[in-house]
């Protein structure tokens, strides 16, 4: 959105890269500013622009020096030394060290913290000097920069000055409405569900590639109304465009669609623990059973899906990750096939002809997802399942999630690693408190051979041996349906016609790299 003046205007005619304010809308809204509370793509994509890590991805994905400058292994593989950028301040003034490292550990991997995971392998953070620290591991972890690239720093003085040691993802504190980052951007306002707003940080250690003096995020949960909205100039950047609506705005001169592939996979999770029904996890059992979880692969229709919802802007899945991710089991590329008979005769096997199921849905996180549960729950019909649908927007999806109040449910995965291990951490190992494992696994998915692997994967430097491996697991996932994955997520942007941007498959939005003509 352009608001100029006349002599901003003239200078910027004088000055093809002017400085020039940016109004971006997207349909989640940041559940919270606080970077350790909720490990989201909306958060931690936004956050990006206000906070930093050790490490950072590039415009290609690449893993690049960021809050550190350089990095290596400790040992015969025992952990990694990290010597720290000097000279770096936060938002607020407070100089950056080892310090706010060592703080950002315990608070990230806290048990109160959504991101307690990325640490799994960690046995502690130690502090060398002011500017090094050494990340000891439990076994050799040679991909362990790469999964701490969203791991973003606080301020330790701020935190505790400000009564935020800790996160807090259900009741808030300070940080979630307050930022103090040492990223190129720094939070001016923030209203929840209304508008957020982001000022350069003149202090900024990196060097300036954007002309931005203000950028201003608003939520619009509604595709179409963000879409007029665009058409309008009221905003310069919608995502997403809706897929029905492509070809249409290719054809108009004033904006401009942007279109990639995301590394996000769009699956159906179940609740699979023993005794859900009695314990008020869900309203039945049957997914308990693997043939009524493989009845499910059979009875949707992926193709049909994408190609009358997604308009042919999807690739169909057949595993936790996409063929462009490190890891990716290409012995188990084929996806289950639509067989609805056959669902029908697993349905019967199992005695489940008739179950009420629930099928827990978001609307406003992934691209369609109502729309592709309610082709699901049709599909599901037919076959012989009553399924309820119940589909909401995200900030009270993930707490339905929590809180087991599902049978069924739709998840879209994007692995921050850009590696097939994350998923199984993430999604496929047992859940377990302790070691900081499984936490997105709200159903409950258990194989002791998964679990078994998982540390050999995270530890194995031979390329092929790593891969026979996530090839095992891809199996075993496949073999019991531990999850069904639908489909490959498509990335559609708009722009104005004069903003030029980076389009990442992660979906991160980052204003360092927007410049407005």
């Amino acid at each position: 959105m352009k608001r100029l003046t006349t002599a901003a205007l003239l200078g910027a005619l004088a000055l093809p890269v002017a400085a020039e304010e940016f109004t971006f809308a997207v349909t989640t809204d940041p559940q919270t500013m606080d970077p350790h509370a909720v490990n989201s793509a909306p958060v931690l994509g936004f956050l990006n622009n206000v906070y930093e890590g050790l490490v950072r991805r590039g415009k290609d994905m690449t893993i690049e020096p960021a809050l550190a400058t350089s990095w290596e292994t400790i040992g015969d593989g025992a952990g990694w030394r990290f010597k720290l950028r000097e000279g770096v301040t936060f938002h607020d003034g407070s100089e950056f060290n080892a310090d706010d490292v060592i703080f950002s550990y315990q608070r990230a991997s806290d048990e109160n913290s959504d991101t307690r995971s990325w640490f799994a392998p960690v046995s502690e953070v130690v502090k060398v000097d002011d500017y090094t620290v050494d990340v000891m591991t439990t076994a050799p972890n040679p991909i362990f920069p790469d999964s701490i690239a969203n791991w973003m720093i606080m301020d330790s003085g701020w935190a505790e000055a400000n009564d935020t040691a800790l996160p807090d993802k259900e009741a808030g504190n300070y940080a979630t409405l307050n930022a103090n980052g040492t990223g190129a951007f720094r939070v001016t306002a923030r209203e929840p569900g209304l508008r957020t707003v982001l000022e350069p940080f003149e202090g900024w250690w990196g060097e300036t590639e954007h002309n931005l003096t203000r950028a201003e995020l608003v939520p619009i949960q509604n595709p179409a109304t963000a879409l007029a909205a665009l058409l309008s100039g009221d905003v310069d950047f919608i995502n997403p465009v809706p897929i029905q609506d492509v070809a249409r705005l290719q054809g108009n001169p004033d904006v401009k669609v942007i279109q990639g592939i995301e590394a996000r996979v769009i699956m159906l999770g179940f609740d699979q623990q023993e005794g859900a029904s009695e314990t008020g996890q869900g309203g039945t059992d049957v997914f308990g059973d693997v043939r009524v979880r493989e009845a499910v692969a059979k009875a949707v229709n992926v193709p049909a899906i994408l190609q009358t919802i997604m308009r042919g802007n999807a690739e169909v899945a057949s595993q936790l990750v996409s063929p462009a991710m490190r890891g990716y089991s290409a012995a188990n590329a084929d996806p289950y096939a639509y067989d609805p008979e056959g669902a029908k005769a697993l349905l019967a096997e199992a005695g489940a002809e008739g179950a009420e199921v629930s099928f827990k849905c978001s609307n406003n996180r992934y691209l369609n997802d109502e729309s592709v549960c309610q082709a699901i729950t049709a599909m599901l019909t037919q076959v012989g399942l009553n399924v309820t649908l119940d589909a909401m927007p995200v900030q009270n999806y993930w707490p339905e999630l929590r809180a087991d109040n599902f049978d069924m449910y739709l998840l879209g995965w994007s692995p921050g690693t850009f590696d097939a291990e994350h998923p199984v951490r993430f999604l496929a190992s047992t859940p377990n408190e302790e070691k900081k494992l499984g936490s997105w696994n709200f159903g409950g998915y258990s194989n002791a051979r998964v679990d078994e692997l998982l540390p050999l994967i995270q530890s194995e430097i031979d390329e092929p041996t790593r891969q026979a491996m996530l090839d095992e697991v891809a199996g075993i996932l496949q073999d019991e349906v531990a999850y069904v994955p639908l489909y490959v997520q498509p990335l559609v942007w708009g722009a104005r016609s004069n903003i030029e941007l980076t389009q990442r498959p992660d979906n991160f939005f980052l204003l360092r790299w927007v410049t407005v003509n």
